[in-house]
């Protein structure tokens, strides 16, 4: 089991409320993504799992024990890769294997590092540094070293936020991949995206988060069966209605604030 409860969750910084009222339950082996604009308290959800930071009033727990601080039950997954750049890519695996199976063998930890990094497509970049690597490699990397450790949780902080278009595809396509192979034990994935298309092409429920504070807005089912193939997907008519209900609440939350601004400079205009 896997499961996560997010209970009436608040976070503030400073006198500024980030995210309140946040109720959420993440059933083991599930795709959630996160969805919504920029600002509306997405990535500080996922510090919060991740124990990175803690919530100031509600509760965090997996499997009924509170997140309270990292662990090897979450492996995480940053825009921004996270890799030591004075360390060969494959040390950088190896190094994390270390600290999650700390009495297996050298030489075993190499073996596991290598056959991960050729599991997501990189054969040849063991004794290369990542500043070696482009992009793409780069988040390949950082995608074998999460699932090297074998972590029954999986956060994702838009990974493919910052790629082109085709290497953001073959990533979406790896993910997939790699989190279907094995259905009796499937990874419980909580994946931040302000990208549409991509929630319902990876996600099991989208959860559409609005703005000031960040608050849950709604939380859809994607019924759409899997295996999902972009090219056969994008045109299909369950498709097209879920994308546009996403799509509007989304947009619901941006002329909410609109109004609210409107409101409030009238208001002041009349004083």
């Amino acid at each position: 089991m896997h499961t996560i409860s997010i209970n009436n969750v608040q976070f503030s910084y400073g006198a500024q409320t980030i995210l309140d009222g946040i109720d959420l339950e993440v059933l083991a082996g599930e795709f959630i993504c996160l969805l919504g604009p920029s600002g509306c308290g997405k990535s500080t959800l996922l510090r919060l799992l991740a124990g990175l930071a803690k919530p100031t009033l509600g509760s965090i727990a997996l499997d009924g024990a509170p997140i309270t601080a990292p662990g090897l039950d979450r492996g995480v997954v940053f825009q921004d890769y996270s890799l030591f750049p004075w360390m060969t890519t494959g040390q950088n695996v190896v190094l994390a294997l270390e600290q999650a199976f700390p009495g297996k063998p050298k030489n075993e930890q190499r073996e596991t590092a290598q056959a991960y990094l050729e599991m997501v497509g990189l054969d040849n970049v063991f004794h290369k540094l990542p500043g070696a690597l482009s992009g793409g490699m780069r988040q390949r990397a950082a995608i074998a070293r999460a699932f090297a450790i074998n972590s029954p949780v999986l956060l994702m902080d838009e990974p493919f936020g910052a790629l082109d278009a085709i290497t953001r595809a073959r990533l979406q396509d790896l993910l997939l991949q790699l989190w279907q192979q094995n259905k009796g034990e499937r990874k419980t994935v909580i994946f931040v995206t302000h990208d549409v298309e991509e929630a319902i092409l990876l996600a099991s429920r989208v959860v559409v988060m609005g703005l000031n504070p960040g608050s849950v807005r709604g939380v859809f089912d994607v019924s759409i069966p899997r295996p999902r193939v972009r090219q056969e997907l994008y045109g299909t008519p369950e498709f097209i209605a879920l994308r546009d209900r996403l799509i509007g609440e989304l947009h619901a939350d941006v002329l909410d604030e609109l109004d609210e601004g409107r409101t409030v400079r009238t208001a002041g205009e009349g004083i």
